[in-house]
């Protein structure tokens, strides 16, 4: 049985709650303090007037309240370092799964399961879960309180009641309206991630103000779920805080009635209005703490969700480094969530040391061809095998070492160019780097950046030029000498001099034995290669020698240098998939 390990961090975590309820009885215990103090020096000092009894009184209250509070900081900083552990047992898996799950369903926003982990993880080690360890306990001061008095008792009794009433009505007043906040607001947020990564595009085509309007739309039905929810938790709070000292009111005015009947002493009266306070304290703190249980319960049910939908995958058997035969027979592959295939039986084999070509018109399913091969998009029909393993045998992490992949859009991520280039890998060697570099012939470039490898190129790269950045996404694509190496449009930003260096790359690439596949629309790079698949709609229109298949077969070669929108059937398919 496949180990869940939410679950197993939960169980973890439940072990140190117990400890923690263990601390939260002696503090619950040594909270007596104050009114045995208080009943010791009104019943008994201020009667026997001994300064000596009250002195000693004193010092051992204030022993006992030392200890109160060394327990308390205990308790919190216990809770907080299990907080950190259980962050520890499923942040990285909770990292994993958002990936997967983006890929299999892109529009899921999956990624707030990352900030789940931290609103479940401050309620885990706040006073939310103290008040409820201090729960159980107010039964036991309610016994107190009827000790004293059965009236003190039955005001007490019904004032938690009260308050306990209104934890229900705002759990089922704030529940939908809360609801609907958190959607919202992971919706604007989803909405400004996204638009912000367009920053150049949104000024230049003057859509600032649109897109304004649409994200304050949705931040504005955000803000009024939350209002709403937040004007009736309001409400409530202030009606449970006047209850709250409406009976310390009333407990004082019926203590006194007491002992001016000679049913309790003096000292009673502000004892049993400790006592009560002490039982009405928690539930206070549970009201005051809504919220926080709220969300951290909407956080456990989405990230319990996601490790149930992905559960823990198999460990695979370390497959040997391939030398990079590919081959793949009879594939068809469907956008995540699809049905309807983009691409159908395509069979081809890729041999160490041959460059192939990927051609035809927008929309005939190259970029959908590619995602299968590097693993991103999964097969729906058919198989690809490198060295005679299917890909699904293959870690991805390890089979990610020995693919190369520059995609279509290049994307780099906010750091160094050494560390784009190195995939960010902690054990990267500087040679490694440099070397990978030199082969896609940026190391130049590169030495002409302010900061050489070490230059910031912030969220996207966006520091660089599109030329720049798809040369540097080649060298990270070489980085680590992959076996095979795939290339969606990989000329699509450079000049000449970009482009004739590209060229050398593949020339060495094949020299050193590599596989080698790459999307283009410009037969200059075409020519390069030592076989070509065309497709349109998907479908392969032929498979071979390049100089065999496009040369006598004007027809063909027409449909690979077909502009980009002249692509029929699969081409809206393809771009939405791809969106």
């Amino acid at each position: 049985m496949k180990v869940n390990p939410f679950q197993q961090a939960l169980t973890t975590y439940r072990t140190i709650i117990v400890a923690t309820m263990i601390f939260s009885i002696a503090i619950n215990v040594l909270m007596f303090v104050s009114p045995l103090y208080m009943l010791q020096v009104y019943d008994r000092v201020l009667h026997s007037r001994s300064e000596m009894t009250l002195i000693m009184l004193t010092v051992i209250a204030l022993a006992m309240l030392a200890l109160y509070g060394l327990l308390e900081w205990i308790r919190s900083r216990v809770l907080v370092r299990a907080g950190l552990r259980f962050d520890e047992m499923i942040a990285k898996s909770v990292f994993s799964r958002v990936i997967t799950s983006t890929l299999k369903s892109p529009q899921s926003r999956s990624e707030f399961a990352l900030m789940d982990i931290d609103r479940l993880r401050e309620f885990l080690t706040g006073s939310g879960l103290i008040a409820l360890c201090d729960l159980p306990w107010m039964p036991i001061f309610l016994a107190v309180c009827f000790l004293f008095h059965p009236l003190i008792g039955w005001i007490a009794l019904i004032g938690a009641a009260i308050i306990f009433a209104i934890a229900i009505a705002n759990e089922f007043m704030t529940k939908k309206h809360l609801s609907q906040a958190t959607m919202a607001s992971q919706g604007a947020m989803h909405f400004s991630n996204s638009t912000l990564q367009n920053v150049e595009v949104i000024r230049a085509l003057g859509m600032e103000d649109s897109l304004r309007s649409r994200w304050s739309f949705m931040h504005r039905g955000m803000l009024e779920s939350q209002a709403i929810a937040s004007d009736r938790s309001g409400a409530l709070l202030s009606i449970s805080k006047f209850v709250r000292m409406a009976l310390q009111t009333i407990i004082l005015g019926a203590g006194a009635y007491l002992a001016l009947e000679g049913a309790i002493s003096p000292g009673s009266i502000i004892a049993a209005s400790i006592m009560m306070g002490r039982a009405l304290q928690p539930v206070d703190q549970v009201v005051g703490q809504w919220k926080q249980f709220l969300g951290a319960r909407q956080a456990y049910d989405r990230l319990n969700k996601i490790f149930v939908e992905m559960p823990e995958e198999d460990e695979k058997l370390p497959l040997p480094a391939p030398s990079g035969t590919l081959h793949i027979e009879q594939l068809a592959v469907a956008a995540p969530g699809g049905k309807t295939p983009l691409v159908h039986s395509v069979s081809m084999l890729v041999n160490p040391g041959e460059a192939v070509a990927i051609v035809g018109p927008s929309g005939a399913g190259k970029s959908s061809l590619v995602r299968a091969l590097v693993g991103v998009w999964p097969p729906a029909a058919g198989t690809i095998r490198i060295d005679g393993s299917e890909l699904q045998h293959w870690d991805a992490d390890a089979l990610g070492r020995h693919l190369g992949y520059l995609p279509q859009s290049v994307e780099l991520f906010a750091g160094t160019i050494a560390e784009n280039i190195s995939r960010f890998r902690e054990d990267a060697n500087p040679d490694d780097i440099i070397e990978a570099a030199k082969l896609a012939n940026v190391h130049h470039l590169i030495q002409n950046l302010p900061d050489g490898y070490d230059t910031q190129i912030g969220v996207g790269g966006r520091s660089l030029s599109g030329g720049q950045r798809q040369r540097v996404g080649l060298a990270r694509a070489l980085y680590g000498n992959p076996s095979v190496i795939i290339l969606d449009e990989p000329n699509a930003n450079l000049d000449s001099e970009g482009e004739e260096a590209l060229n050398q790359v593949i020339l060495k690439l094949k020299q050193m034995g590599k596989a080698i596949l790459f999307v283009s629309h410009k037969m200059s790079l075409v020519a390069m290669s030592d076989k070509t698949l065309v497709l349109a709609q998907g479908r392969m229109q032929g498979f071979g020698a390049t100089r065999d298949l496009l040369q006598p077969k004007p027809a063909v070669a027409a449909v690979a240098q077909q502009p980009a929108g002249q692509g029929e059937g699969g081409q809206s398919q393809e771009r939405s998939a791809a969106s």
